[in-house]
């Protein structure tokens, strides 16, 4: 039997959610961290097993056909993302896992784990809120701004499917918030 937890993240852009992960990965050393599949080239230092699994669009299609991920996604034509199931099984034998996902992807492997996973759901106060931190960021146009936010509004609707949905208002009660949720997860008083 699998000693380990899964905690998943999924938000929609700019409420937050990597902030809350890295928090949580600096605050409890008891997680690793899932590295994802991708058919999309190294960028830069980019290491394969290490930042991401790396394989050709074709081989990733091998793989899905031989079942071999707990959740995948073709973000673009041949562009794809997902998670292997042996190096999650792997890493679940010695440690707990944290996963930042899509929402779909948090959907499904929630499915996936069932009671061994908690499914935490990061969102902003509202669309304005979350518009107006994608432009104080500075380095996206107007336009990708404007599609991620109609992309927000239908990844909203994957709140009521989480276990547990944080409203990030304020920094520093949000973090609170992860921190107070993920330990009684851990100790399995949720």
């Amino acid at each position: 039997m699998n000693k380990g937890k899964v905690v998943i993240f999924s938000a929609p852009s700019g409420s937050g959610k990597s902030t809350l992960v890295h928090f949580l990965m600096d605050s409890n050393s008891s997680f690793g961290f899932s590295v994802s599949a991708t058919s999309r080239p190294p960028r830069g230092a980019e290491q394969h097993g290490v930042d991401y699994f790396f394989f050709t669009p074709d081989e990733f299609r091998a793989r899905i056909a031989a079942d071999e991920f707990v959740e995948y996604e073709e973000v673009y034509p041949g562009r794809f993302y997902g998670t292997l199931k042996s190096q999650v099984e792997r890493q679940l034998e010695e440690q707990n896992i944290l996963f930042d996902v899509d929402v779909k992807g948090g959907c499904n492997l929630k499915k996936y784990y069932g009671e061994r996973a908690l499914f935490i759901f990061v969102q902003a106060p509202s669309i304005e809120v979350l518009r107006e931190r994608l432009v104080r960021r500075g380095d996206t146009v107007p336009e990708e701004i404007e599609r991620r936010v109609s992309k927000a509004e239908y990844e909203m609707t994957f709140a009521k499917f989480a276990d547990r949905v944080i409203v990030n208002d304020n920094l520093e009660t949000a973090k609170s918030d992860v921190l107070a949720v993920v330990e009684k997860f851990l100790n399995g008083e949720d």
